[in-house]
Order: structure tokens, then C-alpha cells, then sequence
């Protein structure tokens, strides 16, 4: 039985699938070596003779990129998985916030070429690209990253470079790259495992009385609430009960 795609490929087949390329297609041949860099994808399959083929995907500039880091960089809890090498779930709004698409929208940002004389397009050898393209994103999130121009070591590195920069809220506190192994850690609540409990301030015995809406029956003629409130406080043992 196969395994379901992790969300990152299962959403690249989606937006692939949505500007016509129908995925999973038979491919041709055997991808023999496959290079993602910013913007393409070239790769060599094999069948009867050697194959050169190119995928295209547009990249985004420096400006662009830097808009996308700061913004990752804002988010703590985005920072933190990128650096643990995950991609974060919100990672697609969070592109979206600076106006870029993280997933292809457009078959214009797409380029497709082959060396074999096919007509078809995609043919057997792109089709074949294709998977090997989407096993490459499952094994390695930071994939989409490199063909958007961004690389999984500059990219980090820009981060860390961020964190770094930026004025920590309290001097003598830790650098959030010191603690990411524990930065979701909440400890022992108060009160349990030998912890201190915590304290607030004092609240009358009496106060939901206060906070009750009147009642609509006396007692003798006196206030119920008010008859109530001796025994609230002698319950609680309060002095004066």
C-alpha cells in the first residue's frame, strides 16, 4: 500500500494538475541525473539514446526574496521549523502575504523542453521528469525553495542573519538559535512535579455573591444574598465569619 504524499508534494501535484499537467503520467525512459537550481530543472533520460531535458519555473529577484525573509523571519514558529529543516504549513500564506506565489499559478511561469523529436508536450521524458521532480520535493521540502531562487543554505543563512540582527526584547535573554530544541517546551505547569504553585491575589469568599444576579425571593424580609454570605465565609474560614 502506498504511503500518502506529505502536504508540500500532494499541493506541487495539485498546482502542476491545475495548469494541465496530468500527474501521474506514464513517463519514457530513465531519469539518470536530475539538478534543481533557481528557476530550472535539468535532467538526462535515457531510453533507446541519451535525453537532455529542461524545466522551467520562474524565480524570484533579490528584492523579492528579501520581503519573503523578512516576513518568515516576523514569524517565530515559521523560523523555527525552517531552521529544524521542515517547511512549515503556513508557509504558502505567508508567500502570499508579499504577493508571491510559493506553487506555480500560471502555465506561463512553466517552460518545458526535450531533445527527442516528440510532438507532444509534456512528452514521455518530461512526464518522467515530472515524477522524479515531485519524489525530489517529498524527500527535500527546501526543493520548491532552490527553483523559486532560493537555496536551503543561503536561505537559513539569511534567517539566522535576521535573528541575529534583530534587538532581543530582554538583554540577558537567550538568542532564539540557542534554544530552537526547546523553544516549544512549556516545562511543568505550576503546582505539579514539585513546582512552586502560583499565587493571585486574595479573592473574598463572598465575591460570586456579588457577581449573582438578584434574587427574586426574601427570606423574613432580608436579602437572600445577603443572609447567604455569613455562611460563605465560615466555610472558607474566613475571620469575622
Amino acid at each position: 500500500m502506498t504511503e500518502p504524499l506529505p502536504w508540500w508534494p500532494a499541493r506541487f501535484v495539485r498546482a502542476l494538475t491545475a495548469m494541465g499537467f496530468l500527474l501521474p503520467a506514464p513517463g519514457r525512459g530513465r531519469v539518470v541525473s536530475l539538478t534543481v537550481g533557481a528557476g530550472r530543472v535539468d535532467a538526462e533520460v535515457r531510453d533507446d539514446r541519451p535525453h537532455q531535458v529542461r524545466i522551467g519555473l520562474t524565480a524570484f529577484g533579490k528584492t523579492d526574496w528579501a520581503a519573503v525573509t523578512h516576513a518568515l523571519a516576523a514569524k517565530a514558529s515559521a523560523t523555527v521549523l525552517l531552521l529544524r529543516g521542515e517547511l512549515p504549513r503556513d508557509v504558502e500564506e505567508i508567500f502570499k502575504a508579499v504577493r508571491l506565489p510559493l506553487f506555480p499559478s500560471s502555465a506561463r511561469e512553466v517552460s518545458l523542453d526535450c531533445t527527442c523529436p516528440a510532438a507532444e508536450v509534456p512528452c514521455g521524458h518530461l512526464n518522467a521528469v515530472f515524477s522524479a521532480l515531485v519524489a525530489r520535493v517529498a524527500d527535500d521540502p527546501f526543493t520548491i525553495l532552490a527553483l523559486r531562487g532560493r537555496d536551503r543554505e543561503t536561505l537559513l543563512e539569511e534567517l539566522k542573519n535576521r535573528l541575529i540582527a534583530a534587538e532581543p526584547l530582554d538583554p540577558g535573554a537567550p538568542a532564539l538559535t540557542e534554544v530552537m530544541d526547546t523553544f516549544f517546551d512549556c516545562g511543568a505547569a505550576p503546582g505539579l512535579g514539585g513546582e512552586a504553585p502560583l499565587h493571585g491575589p486574595p479573592t473574598a469568599a463572598d465575591a460570586l455573591l456579588g457577581q449573582a444576579a438578584p434574587f427574586a425571593i426574601t427570606a423574613g424580609g432580608e436579602d437572600v444574598a445577603e443572609l447567604l454570605r455569613p455562611v460563605y465565609r465560615a466555610l472558607a474560614g474566613e475571620d469575622g465569619a
